[in-house]
């Protein structure tokens, strides 16, 4: 139980942001920030990569990231060109 609650006090903060992703990130070097020369992957394995360049992966990042590590990548949860909640896809799952 006690897992359960600390999993839900970490996921509210991060559902209240759920502004595309792309929006910031195309700020700092527009889709190359996140695309080999702005054309994204068909598998996302560099827009993985380029994530955990920039962030660490998900073992480094801790928290719930940490519990997902080797089982999830990055867009597995984080839908970048949309308004979307991280959080939504968790009753996949749990």
């Amino acid at each position: 139980m006690k897992k359960f609650l600390m999993t839900l006090a970490l996921c509210l903060p991060l559902s209240a942001w759920a502004a595309p992703i792309a929006d910031t990130h195309t700020d700092m070097a527009g889709c190359d920030a996140c695309h080999d020369q702005g054309v994204p992957s068909e598998d996302l394995a560099y827009e993985n990569e380029t994530c955990i360049q920039c962030h660490g992966d998900l073992a480094a990042l801790g928290g719930m990231h940490a519990d997902h590590a080797g089982i999830m990548e990055c867009t597995d949860c984080h839908i970048t060109h949309e308004e979307h909640d991280a959080n939504s896809g968790c009753a996949n799952c749990h």
